[in-house]
This record gives C-alpha cells, structure tokens and sequence, in this order.
C-alpha cells in the first residue's frame, strides 16, 4: 500500500509545464497569461496544499473509521490484484463526477468549489485554484460509498491523487484538439475549456474529472464549437484579485442571504443552486441558459410568409 500522495511528486513537473507554457504564451497568446492572476492561483493553490495537511489526517481517520463497516473485503495487494486498483481508480472517478455536478448544482458545495473557476485566464496555473474549505464543506463524503464497498481508504486517496494529476494538463488553450478516439472517452482541453465557460451554452457541462463517458452517459455533455468564443470565469466575475475574497466570499453571499431571507427560505439559500432567490430576483444556470435557448430560437426562425405572398407567387408562377 503507497503511503504518500502522488501529488506530491508531481509538484516539479506542474512547475515545469506552466514555465513551457508561459513560453508558449509569450510566443503565440500573450493574453493567456496575468501576473495578478497567476500570483493569485499560486497562492490558492499553496493555501489548499496547507489545507490537506492541517485536514487530511481527520479525513484519512474518518474514512478508516468508516472502514470498519465496509461490506466486502477488497484485496488490494499488488501487483496481484492491478485490477482491483483499476477498479478503484474508475468508480472513484465516477464519485468525483457525482462531487462536481452537486458541487455545480447545490450552492453549499459551489461556495467551497467556486474558487477554482474564479480566474478569467484559462492556463494551467488555473488549474492550482483548488479549495481550502473542502473539509468544511463535506466534501470527501462523496468517497464514502467506496470506503463502506470496501476500498481500503489509503487506495481511495492515492487514486484521488492520480485523478487530480491527470486534471492538471486540460487546463490549457496550448492543445486544441487530441485524436478523435481520445476526445471520445477522455476528458480534455477541449472538453474542460467548455467546463469553465461563462457562454450559457456552456454553462453547467462537463462535469468529468478522466472520463468523459460520464458527462455523455448522464446527460451533461457539451462539445467544445469553433465559432464561438470562450468566456472565462463565474456569471458574476469577482473584478479583483483579492486572494481571501477569492477563497471566501460565496461563504459571505451565504451568510448575508440566510440572515436576510425569510425563515421558511433560510435552507434554500444554503442548499438550492447557486443564483437561486425565493423572489426570482436572480438568475440560476438554467434560467440563463434557457433565456438564451429562446433567444437563439427566435433569431433561427425562418421568415414568416403572408397569404397575399404566397397567391402573388402562384400568380406569377402561373
């Protein structure tokens, strides 16, 4: 059983590859990158590397605690039993889905995940803008059901270690398309650029970590359009590079509207979606993007002909 996070030693390479794609942005897309906001997702990602260390243990004790009443014993000795973590490594990719699209969906999770989509730059230093209120947020509950199957718990982690990894190279403009075969079952640039889209045709979709297959097995697939342009970061941007208003200010929005709101919607503003108001005042991800479905049905509707236009052609016809 490995007992160290891999993560860890990916660390030099994720370093190297933002360096040779700063040259590559240097060379071919000088607006790819904002010092402010590189500065900004380095700090987020040193605060989240903090966060695992001051939280990892309870959630480590917690997940073995939870162990004790696993339904099967999995074995997990290697290289016997390779498939097994293979296994591990696919579900646990199929639980981070679930994670992401509640964390997409329920305005609770959204306060601790929101952070990761706050920049308006797309590169790979975006992909270091992870959270550090995760434990509070409950967010590793989402890995239980593996622990109670019976995954020993230090497999559930380090596989999660290889899942974060392999999301760390679709952060990127520099790649547009992998080979069609690819596209079609993995995540990639292209898949995860639609993922942290604003454009309310993307807005909610790709939810994958690795496997694309979920997204279009479940219904939340969006391919990535040549005609139109991306729009990065949140419906409603932060306009400052403020790295603890980065972290914390959907938590504030939270705080401020179940003080203010009515007992009954108190619950709401925690659990609904984000964007969700009890007096319609706001805007959700589905009410933009059904406003814009109509829009877009209008501006396609093929011109209406008149009756008296339709008997001047047959007269002339005739």
């Amino acid at each position: 059983m490995p007992d160290f996070s891999p993560v860890q030693y990916a660390i030099p390479v994720f370093v190297l590859l933002i360096v040779a794609e700063m040259m590559w942005a240097y060379r071919r897309n000088r607006h790819a990158y904002e010092p402010r906001d590189t500065f900004t997702s380095l700090a987020l990602g040193l605060g989240s590397t903090v966060a695992g260390l001051v939280f990892g243990g309870a959630i480590l004790a917690l997940f073995l605690a939870a162990w004790e009443y696993r339904l099967f014993d999995i074995p997990f000795a290697l290289p016997q039993y390779w498939w097994i973590w293979v296994a591990c490594f696919v579900l646990d990719d199929l639980a981070y889905y679930w994670f992401h699209r509640t964390a997409h969906r329920v305005r609770w999770f959204w306060a601790s995940h929101v952070n990761h989509h706050s920049s308006q730059h797309y590169n790979l230093s975006t992909a270091l803008r992870q959270t550090w209120t995760g434990f509070f947020a409950i967010s590793f509950a989402f890995r239980l059901p593996l622990v109670l199957l019976g995954f020993h718990p230090l497999m559930i982690l380090f596989v999660g270690g290889l899942n974060l990894i392999y999301q760390f190279w679709i952060h990127t403009e520099a790649v547009r398309r992998m080979p069609r075969w690819f596209e079609a079952v993995m995540n990639t640039p292209s898949h995860h650029r639609v993922h942290h889209a604003t454009n309310p045709r993307y807005l909610d979709r790709n939810y994958a970590g690795v496997f694309i297959v979920w997204d279009k097995l479940f219904g939340t697939f969006e391919a990535e359009r040549d005609d139109e342009r991306i729009r990065y970061g949140i419906v409603t941007q932060l306009g400052t590079f403020n790295l603890l208003w980065s972290v914390f200010h959907e938590w504030i929005g939270i705080a401020r509207d179940v003080r203010r709101a009515p007992w009954r919607h108190k619950l709401s503003y925690m659990f609904r979606e984000p964007g969700w108001s009890h007096d319609g005042s706001r805007s959700t991800s589905a009410t933009i993007r059904a406003a814009w479905e109509e829009r877009r049905k209008e501006t396609e509707k093929p011109e209406t002909v008149s009756s008296d236009n339709l008997i001047a052609g047959r007269t002339e016809r005739a």
